[in-house]
């Protein structure tokens, strides 16, 4: 089993650079969707995201691209919104730390609502501090309560 992949929230995983060969680990932890983050050709020697494709659909899982470049924006985080929507089981969000994964899943909480203190926790459990993003967290949540 891959011990990168950190359980964000209970169907929630994020992970840094997956390689074709531990989409079986995600398998094996029930994982249904795989969403990378990362753009293609961001450093040298990664996988692309049609290997990384190729690899999740003969494990049985479905596969979406959301590359994000700096910090997510609100295009990516309403596509995120999109693939969760109907997935019935765990996810599997990867970029090179697992950072922007992170990130994004907490924009899209705080954009529906969550307080901002829950968001910054249920990351910083899994090893990502979102401090930096706090501003943006509130602004969102506060939008989405009026």
């Amino acid at each position: 089993m891959s011990g990168k992949f950190r359980r964000v929230a209970e169907n929630f995983w994020v992970s840094p650079q997956i390689a074709p060969n531990e989409l079986k680990d995600a398998a094996a932890l029930g994982v249904k969707l795989v969403i990378n983050n990362r753009p293609d050709n961001e450093e040298p020697g990664q996988p692309a995201g049609a290997e990384i494709e190729k690899a999740a659909r003969a494990a049985g899982m479905d596969y979406v691209s959301i590359p994000v470049s700096g910090p997510p924006g609100e295009a990516e985080i309403e596509r995120l919104a999109d693939a969760l929507d109907g997935v019935d089981g765990p996810v599997l969000a990867y970029c090179r730390s697992g950072m922007r994964s992170a990130m994004l899943r907490a924009l899209l909480l705080a954009r529906d609502g969550a307080p901002p203190n829950a968001v910054a926790e249920e990351a910083a459990a899994a090893g990502y501090d979102l401090s930096g993003l706090r501003p943006r967290l509130e602004a969102l949540s506060r939008r989405a309560k009026n």
